[in-house]
């Protein structure tokens, strides 16, 4: 049975790299009617990562950069079911300014009994609030590490950049632009992951 979370609810966040676990975030739900999910990272949450495995790509950028926890105002998730995106809002400064839309390309959301599941995929389309139209992100590095990281897969990807990009050349909005309005519960402070998050059975791609 695929589970609902509750609002103010623990999600744990997973990437599954090539069959294990690469690293994990504990969020908070926010959202969540079975089809859209939405998560709030705060600022101050633990980044995991497992302390051993294969690691065919090698272990996740942020681990070798020596990142431990999120920083700033905290990061907005949208998710949809089946869909190769979400959506990350973004805030700064002082009054909390909305900075823009970041459709990050990625698995579409598995759901376990702790989270879900996904897997980054290094391209994204970035839409500065302060910015008439939209750019690509991350174009070289996704033709470095896709290969190795997404074997069999990149046309798809890239696909899904194309169709993003597409809907927002035709005006066409998937997302409630009123979540740029949106401020967190000052209660929801950074959670701690379970113990067993890098056991907890997952499907692999």
């Amino acid at each position: 049975m695929t589970p609902v979370f509750q609002p103010g609810q623990t999600v744990v966040r997973r990437e599954i790299m090539r069959g294990e676990p690469w690293i994990a975030m504990p969020q908070v739900c926010v959202q969540d009617d079975g089809d859209l999910l939405v998560t709030y990272t705060p600022g101050g949450t633990p980044m995991a990562y497992p302390e051993t495995g294969a690691f065919p790509v090698g272990e996740h950028p942020w681990k070798l950069a020596g990142s431990t926890t999120w920083r700033g105002h905290g990061r907005l998730e949208l998710h949809w079911t089946g869909i190769e995106h979400s959506i990350f809002l973004f805030w700064d400064g002082p009054q909390r300014a909305f900075q823009g839309w970041y459709f990050n390309l990625e698995d579409a959301p598995r759901r376990t009994p702790i989270g879900f599941d996904t897997l980054d995929h290094e391209l994204d389309v970035w839409w500065a609030a302060d910015a008439e139209t939209y750019e690509f992100k991350d174009v070289p590095e996704f033709e470095e590490t896709g290969p190795a990281r997404y074997p069999g897969r990149m046309e798809q990807i890239r696909a899904e950049g194309d169709r993003i990009a597409g809907l927002l050349d035709a005006g066409e909005l998937w997302w409630d632009k009123a979540w740029a309005d949106w401020t967190p519960d000052p209660s929801w402070q950074p959670r701690t992951l379970p113990a067993d998050w890098a056991t907890v059975p997952f499907e692999a791609r």
